[in-house]
């Protein structure tokens, strides 16, 4: 097993564990929440913004290890109003460019730091 932590271009994690780990043939990674990794906090107020902050800094981490969005195999979409769901849709699908993981999308009370949306990914390996 690998931990990976300290990802140029993605937000530090905001408590005890890893940005993602390596285990076997996947890569699971923690939820990104709308961090802007330059300003260190969220920039992005509405839920447009902060998705295409979630998924850039997903993007990021998977990037640093030589994986693309297109290995991801499984997405969870965690949004404190399913109200959202059509309007992170096309968001998320434009950053998929086509590609269609397995997805579960859940409504929650309430995220870290007040975010509207978190989303975890498992990529598989080479």
């Amino acid at each position: 097993m690998e931990l990976i932590d300290n990802t140029p271009n993605v937000p530090a994690a905001v408590g005890p564990y890893s940005q993602a780990v390596k285990q076997g043939f996947f890569l699971f990674c923690s939820g990104q929440i709308p961090i802007d990794p330059a300003a260190g906090k969220i920039v992005a107020q509405d839920v447009e913004g902060q998705a295409n902050q979630v998924l850039a800094n997903i993007r990021a981490l998977l990037e640093s290890q030589g994986l693309k969005m297109k290995d991801v195999v499984k997405a969870t979409v965690f949004l404190t109003s399913m109200a959202d769901f059509p309007k992170i849709n096309p968001l998320y699908e434009a950053a998929f460019e086509g590609h269609k993981p397995a997805r579960s999308t859940v409504a929650v009370a309430g995220l870290p730091l007040g975010a509207l949306i978190e989303i975890e990914v498992i990529a598989a390996l080479g």
